[in-house]
């Protein structure tokens, strides 16, 4: 089996790719296991996480972008093949450059489905979506799968679009598709990216590093949240389940953690209360305000659950994650 991860030099594509050198084998079409046997990971930069000694055949890296619709053609080509569909322009990038939004996360969505559709053998595709899909002044405090995708950014828009594309192109058959509507993503090591839920990472991420952090959103502010490591096993999972089990509605929410800013700096100094840490202010942002305020507070996630999904006990069992992985002493 030939594994493609588009995104695959971000934080979450690495991951990923770990996960699954680790694991060796997944599900294939036919349902049998099958050796993963080479790993591509699509990128418009090459990766700068690796370890320097990093050196595993199974992985190559492709330079390169989801637009490129004779690229995508190139890569999917050729037996058995899976698809994890990361790349994106994330929330705040999004509003600030429609047009680059567009191109890369609608025209370059479609391009990737329309490449998995002229494979010979019919491809898995798992597409992460986000809870930004849901919005609107009509959206309640808690959503649930079934509740209407009525996005208010460009961002939740172009997930939107392209879970209706998944839906489509699985009922035609072109494909098996399977979405995954993730929450916050935390604790991100790294320099933050353009997402407006960055902070989620940053309240945890620079004060462990004795860095001073301003919060651009109050502290009453609350969110869905979900750490890293639970996130990428749900996406294996997904991966993995039989196509029935998932229906006609082909995307799910993961399961996830609602929290308010202040329950994140709370449980920073409880895990933390040892280590010297960088102080937190709150220093509000109006455009970033304003994006998070239009998401969910609440993400209930029982389709996930009944199909075996892993779940986050507390904010404290993802900062202990952080800490062993990024952040020891």
């Amino acid at each position: 089996m030939k594994v493609i991860i588009t995104g695959g030099s971000g934080f979450l594509g690495l991951r990923l790719m770990n996960a699954i050198l680790d694991k060796k084998t997944l599900i294939g079409q036919t349902g049998e296991t099958e050796l993963v046997k080479n790993i591509i990971l699509l990128d418009a930069s090459t990766p700068r996480a690796l370890p320097a000694n990093f050196n595993d055949d199974r992985v190559s890296f492709v330079e390169g972008s989801i637009t490129d619709s004779k690229l995508l053609n190139s890569l999917i080509k050729g037996g058995s093949v899976s698809i994890f569909h990361l790349a994106s322009v994330v929330s705040a990038g999004a509003e600030q450059d429609f047009n680059l939004a567009l191109d890369v996360n609608l025209y370059g969505g479609i391009n990737l489905l329309e490449a998995a559709r002229a494979a010979p053998e019919l491809p898995k595709v798992v597409f992460t979506s986000s809870l930004a899909a849901f919005g609107g002044c009509a959206m309640p405090d808690t959503v649930t799968d079934e509740t209407k995708i009525t996005p208010m950014t460009t961002y939740g828009m172009t997930k939107a679009v392209n879970e209706l594309l998944l839906n489509d192109y699985t009922r035609k058959g072109f494909l098996d598709g399977r979405g995954a509507r993730l929450p916050t993503v935390i604790i991100r090591p790294g320099k933050p990216n353009k997402a407006a839920s960055g902070f989620a990472s940053g309240v945890f991420r620079e004060p462990l590093s004795g860095i001073n952090y301003e919060v651009p959103v109050n502290y009453q502010t609350r969110m869905a949240v979900s750490g890293y490591r639970t996130v990428i096993d749900g996406i294996l999972l997904l991966h993995e389940i039989n196509s029935e089990d998932l229906g006609d509605d082909r995307s799910i929410n993961l399961p996830s953690i609602s929290l308010t800013v202040k329950e994140m700096v709370d449980g920073l100094h409880r895990v933390a209360k040892n280590r010297a840490l960088g102080k937190i202010t709150c220093v509000p942002n109006t455009d970033i305000q304003k994006i998070c305020d239009g998401w969910p507070k609440w993400a209930l996630a029982d389709r996930a659950l009944a199909l075996g999904l892993p779940a986050n006990s507390s904010i404290d069992e993802i900062i202990h994650a952080y800490i062993e992985d990024y952040a020891k002493l």
